[in-house]
């Protein structure tokens, strides 16, 4: 079990460990995950209103954030000790900005990706839970919450080809 001061001292001690614990939202006592969502949608809701949010700069920047956060969840997951400890959550951040690129951005939309993302990262169906089991160290931790994405993408994308006016404003 890792303490709460070391958790902190890897969190704030590194900006590897900052950005692993999602700027310090990991740190919640609870649910770390859902609030590392939350500080996702957050973050996102900022970047929409100051940059470009074109289809390609922001896939891009995905990609970008997820290369960062192998490297990142890598290196703070080796100094706690635990291969994918609940404080990183910078897999969530990824995973829910991944799932926003399907929605439109409207309240609605949001709290169907918010809810879609955090109910297919905790209950992780096939392939998920192997592949949280499987593979370690960075590409490990990003690994389960992309394919949580996936389906709640994939289930979006249905709901909104079905349902169109649902997730709109």
């Amino acid at each position: 079990m890792t303490s709460r001061q070391q958790l902190r001292k890897v969190a704030l001690g590194s900006p590897a460990g900052f950005i692993a614990t999602g700027f310090g939202s990991g740190l919640s006592r609870y649910a770390p995950g859902t609030v590392g969502s939350l500080a996702a949608l957050l973050l996102a809701a900022v970047y929409l209103r100051y940059l470009p949010a074109s289809p390609l700069w922001l896939a891009l920047l995905l990609v970008a954030a997820l290369l960062l956060g192998v490297w990142c969840c890598g290196i703070a997951g080796r100094h706690l000790g635990v291969h994918d400890h609940s404080a990183l959550v910078w897999d969530e951040f990824v995973g829910q900005w991944l799932v926003l690129l399907a929605v439109p951005v409207s309240w609605q939309g949001w709290l169907a990706a918010f809810v879609l993302f955090r109910v297919f990262d905790i209950l992780k169906p096939w392939p998920v839970r192997t592949a949280d089991r499987l593979v370690k160290g960075g590409w490990g931790v990003m690994l389960d919450d992309i394919l949580a994405a996936v389906y709640a993408l994939l289930l979006l994308l249905a709901v909104d080809h079905l349902w169109p006016s649902l997730l709109a404003t």
